[in-house]
């Protein structure tokens, strides 16, 4: 998923003396995330440390927070003693062989490249803990989040353009998941108009001189993070009139699974096609014969207003 996080490290260790032994454990957060929407109470021994962490987690953090936090490491992970471990594919690390070596049951799990891979995920995860019918519950429930909006369906229709824009700097571009998600939302996606692959950096600076109709990007973040921000929107004033910034937080692009739902709820909710804006906003609906719908708004408030 996103860049800013296939990075990330783990600091600290888990206290293994507060997981119960012969049980099930995660310790990856995208897992973690499926878990809390499938698993049954009491069935989760241990989720991943970025769990425990707002800027990491996808998982709810008071679910993920009333269970120990499991690193990734050999040593911690067969300290634990668990039954069943649901992990990343660590396999160039050598943590998976050393696992299997000790006798530790693991199911190890790739990153979803597609939203249909991503719905196999949610399945593969509830079949390895007994949990096939809440499983197919989430992954119906994925399927309505995903049902193309208006804009999508007419043919012809003229898209908005629009970006997601990490914290970072990084640019969801074609074939990524996000890429999927903002075409059922009735959006087309402008990363290629600067030139970007799947993933590629979009300075200020080129922004500016051409930019989108929709900007989706955080609203804040911690120390360095959110000053950059902080600058980032201060600059974006300079736009106001041509192009919405609406909050988009960097954990809605860490993990697939019922995150998916969140993304596609906020993405759906600020679409052309279906937004109502109140009190000192303007309502507007698109007609199939308007060219460029967003000519006609003038964002509101911070600049282009971070709309949340």
């Amino acid at each position: 998923w996103a860049p800013a996080f296939a990075g990330a490290l783990v600091v600290g260790c888990a206290d293994q003396s507060a997981i119960p032994p012969g049980q099930i454990v995660s310790n990856n957060p995208c897992i973690d995330a499926i878990l809390a929407e499938v698993a049954a109470p009491g069935q989760i021994a241990a989720v991943s440390v970025w769990s425990h962490d707002p800027a990491s987690a996808s998982a709810p953090l008071d679910w993920a927070r009333r269970l120990p936090a499991l690193g990734t490491s050999a040593e911690e992970i067969i300290a634990a003693r668990p039954r069943l471990v649901l992990t990343g594919n660590l396999a160039s690390s050598g943590v998976n062989t050393a696992l299997a070596r000790a006798g530790v049951k693991t199911v190890a799990f790739g990153v979803p490249a597609t939203l249909a891979e991503t719905m196999d995920q949610v399945r593969a995860v509830a079949k390895a803990i007994g949990r096939k019918p809440a499983g197919e519950a989430l992954v119906r429930k994925m399927q309505v989040s995903l049902l193309p909006s208006r804009l999508a369906e007419e043919p012809g229709a003229d898209q908005p353009s629009a970006i997601i824009w990490q914290a970072g700097g990084f640019v969801a571009g074609k074939g990524t998941i996000q890429d999927e998600m903002l075409a059922r939302a009735g959006y087309r996606n402008a990363s290629n108009t600067y030139g970007l692959d799947q993933w590629g950096m979009l300075p200020l600076e080129t922004l500016l001189r051409n930019p989108p109709d929709v900007i989706f990007t955080p609203a804040s973040g911690p120390g360095d993070e959110g000053r950059a921000l902080a600058v980032r929107h201060r600059a974006l004033r300079a736009l106001e009139g041509r192009t919405r910034v609406i909050a988009f937080p960097d954990r809605l692009l860490f993990c697939g699974g019922p995150t998916v739902i969140e993304a596609m709820g906020v993405m759906k909710s600020r679409s052309p096609a279906v937004l109502s804006l109140s009190k000192d906003r303007v309502s507007f609906h698109v007609q199939s014969n308007e060219k460029r719908p967003f000519d006609r708004l003038r964002a509101t408030g911070l600049g282009a207003r971070v709309e949340r």
